[in-house]
């Protein structure tokens, strides 16, 4: 079959772990591109965090950051969809990490704002996005005004726990995961965003733009949120390395390891031969 669209993950897989692009990489992507199929990216990044990807491997037209949340134009920064958190959400949250004491970062389409409880760690949410500004207090109702796109929370285990238990009755509304901070030991995260976009939907909506379906596209990706594009891709690509839960959901398995580049060239070599 002639795949269409190559749609990207970025850390883990585009990304290798000090955050270059392998040169193989680069170099099958434009050759790829060259003979007429589009190339994006689909990420949990912001497009901050994203565009210095996206020209390394002369990516442009519409991607896909946070999860779906919001398509963007790579090269110009025009938003195309946008999935932000209403006002009913953004009360939910700032009443939940409030309450149990968490240091919280609120993601705008360009940027991050966060307080002085948020210092430790910003060289971690710095991954979103390199654009990180200060604010008197981030849990102020105006620094959550713009319908934010998403939002971090840090602090102890069972705070974590804790406010992740509110969020999770309010499934409908958003959508809301929690994990051990691997850069600040004893330390625990949740990550929410508004309900509903996925990267499955992501590729649905970059493939409606070219006009095909996803049975058209090729997905190469690494971590659990990258099962959902897995699942309706035409063909999909889990990185060597990556969790059998989630290895399992692509249709190929690369050998080429996590977070160690290569991988895009050969899922190119063997989605295209």
């Amino acid at each position: 079959m002639s795949y269409r669209l190559l749609a990207l993950d970025l850390d883990g897989t585009l990304l290798r772990d000090d955050k270059t692009v392998d040169p193989a990489d680069v170099a099958a992507i434009r050759d790829l591109r060259a003979s007429g199929v589009t190339v994006t990216i689909v990420t949990g990044r912001l497009h901050s965090g994203s565009v210095e990807a996206a020209r390394a491997c002369e990516i442009v037209g519409p991607i896909a950051c946070v999860e779906g949340s919001h398509l963007v134009e790579a090269e110009t920064e025009r938003t195309l969809v946008r999935h932000g958190m209403t006002g009913k959400v953004t009360t939910l949250l700032r009443d939940a990490f409030g309450t149990h004491g968490l240091a919280s970062f609120v993601f705008e389409h360009d940027g991050i704002h966060h307080d002085e409880d948020g210092e430790p760690y910003a060289k971690y949410v710095s991954t979103w996005s390199p654009k990180l500004r200060v604010v008197e207090e981030a849990l102020d109702a105006r620094v959550w005004a713009n319908d934010p796109l998403a939002a971090v929370a840090i602090g102890e285990a069972d705070a974590v726990t804790a406010a992740h238990e509110i969020l999770k009755a309010h499934a409908t509304d958003v959508f809301s995961v929690s994990f051990p901070v691997s850069w600040v030991p004893g330390k625990h995260a949740i990550l929410v965003r508004a309900a509903g976009p996925t990267k499955g939907t992501a590729l649905a909506a970059l493939c409606e733009r070219i006009g095909c379906t996803t049975a058209d596209a090729v997905a190469v990706g690494d971590w659990v949120n990258d099962v959902p594009m897995f699942e309706v891709a035409g063909r999909s690509f889990a990185m060597g390395g990556a969790p059998e839960h989630v290895a399992s959901k692509a249709t190929d398995r690369l050998q080429r390891q996590t977070g160690h580049g290569g991988g895009i060239a050969e899922a190119i070599a063997r989605a295209w031969r």
